[in-house]
């Protein structure tokens, strides 16, 4: 094989690759419910709120 054609079939396989890795972060995020989303959100938002003196509020995000 020349040199061309070992460096093409990587390229393949490198995209083949990312292909994969891409589905199974896909595949990964889909499997939470919205609740289960809303949920984690929310705990998010807790701790951030906990850090800081000011808590974010619905007045705050529309001015």
């Amino acid at each position: 094989m020349r040199w061309w054609k070992v460096l093409g079939l990587a390229g393949v396989a490198g995209v083949a690759a990312t292909g994969v890795v891409i589905v199974r972060a896909e595949r990964r995020r889909q499997a939470y419910t919205p609740d289960e989303i809303r949920t984690r959100l929310r705990a998010r938002l807790a701790e951030s709120s906990e850090g800081g003196p000011e808590a974010v509020t619905s007045a705050d995000r529309n001015p």
